[in-house]
């Protein structure tokens, strides 16, 4: 007989929707990503989400499964960021105080951090074992890169997105995909997309644009900005820049790479379902929220 999961969907969901009851919660921190999160979906009360006085919840990676879902379906702001296991490290990073000050302020500006982790820096520490006080091991510069070679580029809308791999794995085409609806909704707003990848490769990737392409996703957009992904096998000699350039180009709205969000720290917390402004040259940018 197959065992059944103890922390199954709908013992997850009710211990959330308690948490977002309870008038003494002020924000909710995902512990860790979780391969498993979608199971929450179908066992949470959305409508009711909707009407409750609205609290910060932040995560990324398959949290996206409940962040991208609260901006889509509840219209309710919420944060792609750190998990709150991150917190533990010795010496905090800039990018986790940013991440506490962004649920302070009705608007936030930030500007791109100065250096990243690689994956190899990233690897070695997983390998000597999960330290739950360790450090990002910041070795390489961090370069944003304007996709189409613009010297600079500057746009601002509605924004959405998170994991590229939970978009194309568990939300587009399941009934909680109302992304085409949240994109009209607010196309006087334009929308700025915020997509980065954890795994896999780069017909996959490609795939999964074209997919959002023919859905009509990138209609109204203003810009779109990508993560350092982790890890994207880059098969037939496609990199993971070419792939997103081969799909992306006939669009008139920048494109900007190796931005500071998402697996490869430090990452810059953003609000999804806020009006963000982007601007890059250089190698260098800053993204702001206004989220009153």
């Amino acid at each position: 007989m197959i065992k059944e999961r103890v922390a199954c969907g709908t013992v997850r969901a009710k211990e959330f929707m308690d948490l977002y009851r309870d008038e003494n919660v002020k924000a909710i921190i995902f512990l860790s990503g979780g391969d498993f999160a979608c199971e929450l979906l179908e066992h949470l009360d959305f409508d009711e989400i909707s009407k409750l006085p609205a609290k910060w919840i932040m995560g990324y990676s398959d949290c996206t499964n409940l962040v991208l879902t609260f901006t889509t379906l509840s219209d309710t702001a919420s944060i792609y960021g750190p998990t709150f296991k991150i917190f533990g490290m010795r010496k905090w990073d800039k990018s986790l105080f940013d991440s506490f000050r962004i649920m302070e302020n009705e608007e936030f500006s930030q500007n791109s951090y100065e250096k990243c982790e690689t994956l190899d820096a990233h690897e070695l520490i997983k390998k000597n074992g999960e330290d739950p006080y360790y450090e990002y091991n910041l070795v390489n510069d961090v370069k944003w890169l304007n996709l189409k070679g613009e010297n600079e580029v500057h746009f601002k809308g509605r924004c959405v997105g998170g994991c590229i791999d939970i978009l194309r794995e568990a939300i587009i085409g399941s009934k909680f995909d109302k992304l085409k609806q949240y994109c009209d909704k607010y196309k006087s707003d334009g929308i700025v997309w915020f997509l980065e990848d954890f795994e896999g490769n780069t017909p996959e990737h490609f795939r999964t644009l074209w997919r959002m392409k023919s859905m009509g996703l990138f209609e109204n957009c203003k810009g779109i900005i990508f993560g350092r992904p982790l890890m994207v096998r880059e098969d037939y000699e496609i990199s993971y820049n070419e792939a997103t350039f081969e799909v992306l180009k006939d669009f008139n709205f920048p494109v900007v790479m190796d931005v500071d969000i998402g697996h490869l720290p430090p990452q810059i917390p953003i609000v999804s379902g806020s009006i963000l402004e982007v601007y890059s040259k250089d190698g260098k940018g800053y993204m702001k929220s206004i989220f009153n």
